[in-house]
């Protein structure tokens, strides 16, 4: 039968340990808190600047649209003038 082992050791300084324990412990999590407290600042300003982009690029697309349909009133313009022109010359001089 082995033979038991008797461990010595007095109760406060056990204790002692498990405060010194406690107390890096608790300063690692504040500074976790801390770290987390700056990380969701920075999300929630990048979340407005996407905010501001995703508006900008609305605005942008909404100008292109109408630069777009500009462009094409512009073309038709065009092209209905110079069908009358060519209609208008090809006829004969009365």
């Amino acid at each position: 039968m082995p033979t038991p082992t008797i461990i010595e050791t007095d109760l406060r300084e056990v204790l002692v340990e498990m405060n010194k324990k406690l107390d890096t412990i608790s300063k690692d999590v504040n500074q976790v808190q801390i770290r987390l407290a700056t990380v969701e600042t920075k999300v929630d300003n990048l979340e407005r600047r996407f905010d501001k982009i995703e508006q900008q690029i609305e605005k942008v697309e909404g100008n292109q649209s109408k630069q777009v349909w500009a462009l094409i009133g512009i073309l038709f313009t065009a092209v209905v003038a110079t069908c009358i022109r060519f209609v208008l010359t090809a006829l004969p001089p009365t």
